[in-house]
């Protein structure tokens, strides 16, 4: 344990203030997150979300926490309904492979595994259950046609998130206006159109709206009340807005607690799929390695922006290619580097509504302190601060010696490479081939790689 667990000061969107974080129950944490609505490829954008609340969980579990994270997937909706049709797919086949590629990211980017991972198809039941209870509560109506609206109206909590004013919404735009009781109540329930999948229900066959299945599987993993929901900022209005609608006005406590990471832009714009500057994560660990592209994302505040650029990527990855070359001298010299020693710095940032740019501040003075000690030969002082660097790099989920699958196979090739560059480089040494061996040394030089000569033998370091 890091500190003690009331130290721990989260923003909540819904109070708009940093505050104690205090759980329902005792060292245990119940936390729904948002997840991807699964009909397109994923970029930064979605995955930055994942990365954001990896770092919560890691930090909850470095507390002493028990964590149970509930992470959805938005497998029926109108837009993976539309790509299908483009991709000439059947629809849960569109969803399934994009599923995938969902999954394939989060791993490559190191993100923990959810506790639960439900899907909406799987969870029909739960909602039809959810909207008799709202029903028989008059916060809903059926109006004949198959679909069922939430009254928006019956709600005095309703936009207490977004805080706006509900005479300035317009219409929920979502299904047919002339079914509705007012324009701005939404669909829980769409009625069955030709050609579209389909579930029965007491008011006829139809399809779930977005928001329905949140408040349902909420409720079916983490109970009536739950400690924090999470997602993008994007999400505050319509979405996170019409779950507390539901959830409330079925009588639940629902999330406790409410954080929004913000968005990765472009040019100064969100990155989407609409605007048409999407960066997946399958190209850009073309660019630089997938350890490095999370340490990109993971290093600015969740609630700042992250302005992307190429440049800004490159230049975090060589950052953090410094911090890892540090901890690989230092292991040639300690017998072990221990990720169990944080510094009371980094966790006093960390336990600032997860303020992680000051922490990693803290990082950079170990990594100062830390070449200091390897100049003057002062082992016990290396020893400090190689153990703070490697313990806070864990939790940000970027332990070099604890890497993915992909990163190490990446590294070990490289190494591979590189160490057969040296053999060719002292072997022209040995016969005075001395051209040879400048030849080699600069063009690895060319490729980012170092070679330096010591008294206990060559050593590389990838800059």
């Amino acid at each position: 344990m890091s500190a003690p667990l009331n130290d721990l000061m989260l923003y909540d969107t819904r109070a708009r203030e940093i505050s104690k974080f205090i759980p329902i129950k005792n060292n245990q944490v119940s936390i729904y997150l948002c997840g991807p609505t699964v009909q397109s490829s994923p970029h930064i954008g979605h995955v930055r979300s994942a990365v954001n609340f990896d770092i919560l969980r890691r930090w909850l579990n470095e507390l002493g926490y028990k964590v149970s994270l509930v992470r959805n997937v938005t497998d029926i909706d109108d837009k993976i309904l539309n790509k299908a049709v483009v991709e000439k797919l059947e629809w849960f086949e569109l969803a399934y492979k994009y599923e995938r590629e969902f999954t394939n990211a989060y791993q490559l980017l190191n993100v923990l595994p959810p506790t639960y991972e439900p899907r909406a198809t799987g969870h029909i039941t739960q909602m039809i259950e959810l909207m008799e209870k709202l029903i028989e509560n008059c916060k809903a109506y059926a109006p004949g046609n198959g679909d069922v609206y939430l009254s928006v109206r019956s709600l005095d909590s309703y936009l207490t998130l977004s805080r706006q004013n509900i005479d300035d919404l317009q219409s929920a735009a979502d299904a047919d206006d002339r079914f509705k009781k007012d324009v701005r109540d939404f669909a829980l329930w769409k009625g069955a159109k030709p050609g579209e999948p389909s579930w029965p229900t007491p008011w006829g066959p139809g399809r779930p709206g977005w928001h329905l299945e949140c408040s349902a599987m909420a409720f079916a993993y983490l109970g009536e009340s739950f400690d924090i929901h999470g997602g993008g900022l994007d999400l505050i209005f319509p979405h996170h807005e019409n779950e507390i609608a539901q959830s409330e006005a079925a009588g639940y406590g629902f999330a406790k607690r409410w954080m929004h990471n913000a968005w990765v832009t472009q040019s100064g714009e969100k990155m989407s799929k609409s605007l048409g500057n999407t960066m997946q994560v399958t190209e850009l660990i073309k660019q630089v390695r997938p350890i490095e592209l999370r340490w990109y994302l993971g290093s600015a505040h969740y609630r700042s922006m992250l302005e992307f650029s190429p440049n800004a990527l490159q230049e975090s990855a060589v950052a953090f290619t410094r911090l890892e070359n540090f901890l690989n001298r230092a292991k040639e010299i300690l017998e072990n580097i221990s990720d169990n020693q944080l510094s009371a710095e980094f966790s006093s940032a960390m336990n600032n509504d997860l303020a992680v740019p000051e922490a990693i501040a803290t990082i950079y003075e170990d990594l100062r302190l830390g070449n200091v000690a390897l100049q003057e030969s002062n082992k016990t002082e290396l020893q400090i601060r190689a153990n703070a660097i490697r313990s806070a790099l864990r939790i940000l989920g970027v332990d070099p010696f604890t890497a993915t699958k992909s990163d190490a196979r990446n590294q070990e090739t490289l190494s591979g490479l590189v160490k057969l560059a040296i053999a060719e480089r002292k072997a022209a040494r040995e016969r005075k081939d001395f051209v040879t061996s400048d030849e080699i040394r600069d063009k690895l030089a060319n490729l980012g790689i170092t070679i330096e000569d010591t008294p206990n033998g060559v050593r590389w370091i990838q800059n």
